[in-house]
């Protein structure tokens, strides 16, 4: 079985067959009675309903029972006033509370992290960093190859009808945090431990006194034996194992209970603007969001996971909101640094960061690397109008000029994506979408909430909100 677009094969029914042959060309099945797929479609129902292999629920092992205990624990913080779950609620899809840039951690909570906690679902599935797919092909390859071999070749334009091309493009792609610097979940779960602006602990040796005196560490000794707590390094090891087998057998960390899964198979409708929305969503010539983040169904059934582990240089305005920001100097280069070190040589990539899943994003209030914008309709605005009417996105400078780019150094511009849709138009030219539109694709993302139930709607979308923008944000649609 071939990996299924069912938004290209929706677009093919309402959109013609030129986009129909493109389906066939990606191994979209092809409805054999159009007419029939027309009316289904029109009531909002899948003509096609596929069978996804979802996650099934079961008792947690013991490693996982104590990787749960850890995640709760706030006094594996120096503040004593920090857990995993402070910043990865579980009541919001692993994600941030609020709408804030960053959260507070530090010794004492006072301190403003840098970037916005990404959600902790659905990356079970997340590859290992590369330049290039990660695959048998690189296993012997280092990263210093990779890049050599990607410097020429061209990368292709990246469209909803053209995902298989750009999946094979030598580009950076996988890992874990904004910038991809982890390769696994123990090495992502070991980062806040030790970052001064969140947990804070100074050493591994700090991070294994604190797991001496958890209230579980009895529980170390009957897994791993007495001596466990006597060599700091494997105690940590097998705390962030524990940590990471709590998030995969968890199948809260990965329900895939969407009404857009169930919708996938046949057992749910969507609504007409949910429906135009999908179609927006990808087509090339309007929003093209599945260019980046992917609708494709797996070959046996895997549910989608709307990213394609992709880097990208989005030119997201600079947000006065972080405090870091307040020294012109400092800029966030993702794969160049600061916090990642050994890519920072390689400036074609300066500014680019990872493509996060969309699922569940309508439960989110903070968007991008940043933080820049606290709304969808927000976030829409900026790929609609960053191109051709740049003075709504980005602030002006003293000589009154419009500032593009302003949170990537000048030396860095020419990595930001300029060839992408939408970002292929120009100033003066049309917006790619429509307000109206927009709002269509905004309904369309409320189907990748998790928790859907037939009997209640779904979850509503956040929207613009006047008076909580900061300066520089998007200015409202006319």
């Amino acid at each position: 079985m071939r990996p299924v677009r069912l938004g290209l094969a929706v677009a093919a029914v309402t959109g013609g067959i030129g986009l129909a042959l493109t389906c066939l060309a990606a191994g979209v099945p092809s409805p054999p009675h159009d007419d029939r797929a027309q009316a289904a479609l029109a009531r909002g129902e899948n003509p096609w309903p596929v069978k996804l292999r979802r996650p099934v629920q079961a008792s947690l092992s013991a490693m996982a029972e104590l990787g749960k205990l850890e995640f709760m624990d706030t006094s594996l913080s120096v503040s004593g006033r920090q857990s995993c779950a402070t910043c990865h609620m579980p009541d919001h899809a692993y994600g941030p509370g609020g709408d804030a840039p960053a959260v507070l951690g530090g010794p004492h909570m006072t301190l403003q992290g840098v970037r916005p906690p990404p959600s902790l679902e659905y990356l079970e599935e997340e590859p290992a960093f590369s330049v290039g797919p990660d695959d048998e092909e690189n296993e012997n390859v280092t990263l210093a190859q990779m890049v050599a071999q990607s410097q020429d070749i061209a990368r292709p334009t990246k469209t909803a009808d053209s995902t298989a091309q750009s999946a094979a493009a030598l580009v950076p792609q996988g890992g874990l945090f904004w910038d991809g610097r982890a390769d696994s979940l123990e090495q992502q779960a070991t980062g806040p431990l030790l970052n001064p602006l969140e947990m804070a602990n100074t050493s591994i040796h700090a991070v294994a006194e604190k797991l001496r005196h958890a209230s579980y560490a009895k529980r170390f000794v009957q897994l791993f034996g007495s001596t466990i707590l006597r060599n700091d390094s494997l105690l940590v090891d097998e705390a962030t194992f524990a940590l990471a087998r709590y998030q995969i057998e968890n199948v809260d960390f990965h329900p895939f209970t969407s009404k857009f899964d169930d919708w996938l198979e046949g057992r749910a409708r969507m609504t007409p603007a949910e429906m135009r929305g999908y179609v927006l969503y990808n087509d090339p010539d309007k929003a093209n969001c599945g260019g980046c983040h992917v609708d494709t169904v797996g070959p046996n059934g895997e549910p989608p996971l709307f990213t394609d582990h992709q880097f990208e240089a989005l030119g997201v305005p600079r947000n006065p909101a972080l405090k870091a920001n307040a020294d012109p100097a400092y800029h966030d280069l993702g794969l160049c640094g600061p916090w990642r070190t050994d890519m920072r040589n390689q400036t074609a990539y300066c500014g680019m960061f990872i493509t996060p899943t969309l699922r569940n994003v309508a439960r989110r209030h903070v968007f991008f690397h940043n933080g820049r914008y606290t709304t969808l309709q927000q976030v829409l605005d900026f790929y609609d109008y960053r191109d051709v009417d740049p003075g709504r996105i980005y602030p002006r400078g003293p000589d009154g000029k419009v500032e593009k780019y302003n949170d990537i150094p000048a030396a860095y511009r020419a990595n930001v994506d300029v060839t992408d849709p939408p970002f292929d138009r120009h100033p003066g030219e049309q917006p790619a979408m429509t307000p109206q539109e927009e709002q269509d694709i905004i309904a369309f993302l409320g189907t990748l909430t998790d928790g859907y139930r037939p009997d209640r709607p779904s979850v509503t979308p956040s929207r613009d909100r006047s008076g909580d923008r900061p300066a520089a944000a998007v200015h409202p649609a006319p």
